[in-house]
């Protein structure tokens, strides 16, 4: 017996489970080291941003060269199994910095409003929990772009 290598498609609920399992990590780091700690630099939240930006366009390139718009060249296998697992990398990847955001943010924002560095990190928090979910986006949506085009919808294998 030759087993065939597949893999499914990222679910909802796994990332929910890192996501969730992060919160925890992120809330107990944060309530044990805070007071030690520097101030969260804007930045570390963006990158996650610009890497989800890169991810989406790099998506709508690659699923016209998989449709073959315009008389684009075909994709090579391996590149489309490259970008599959960077989908689901990044996916997962999101979803467990999402949830660390999540738990300073479950820790600072409370504080906000009586000390000053809380209310800067809460909005850092803030803007890398939204760039973390563009990047958790954006992995879902070229793990979609990699499909093969005359792949019915109930099929869980992508590329």
């Amino acid at each position: 017996m030759n087993p065939q290598p597949s893999i499914s498609r990222t679910r909802p609920r796994d990332l929910l489970a890192v996501g969730l399992l992060a919160v925890v990590i992120g809330n107990l780091a944060t309530r044990l080291l805070y007071s030690s700690i520097p101030s969260l630099p804007l930045i570390a939240g963006v990158v996650l941003g610009l890497l989800g930006v890169a991810e989406l366009v790099g998506g709508y390139l690659l699923r016209g060269r998989i449709e073959r718009r315009r008389g684009a060249p075909p994709v090579n296998p391996l590149l489309a199994a490259r970008a599959v697992l960077l989908a689901k990398a990044s996916a997962v990847a999101g979803s467990f910095v999402a949830g660390l955001w999540v738990g300073v943010l479950t820790y600072t924002l409370p504080q906000a409003g009586a000390v000053t560095a809380a209310a800067a990190d809460s909005v850092t928090a803030g803007v890398g929990l939204v760039c973390a979910l563009v990047l958790v986006g954006a992995g879902l949506w070229l793990e979609h772009c990699c499909r093969m085009p005359d792949d019915p919808d109930g099929d869980d294998r992508p590329g």
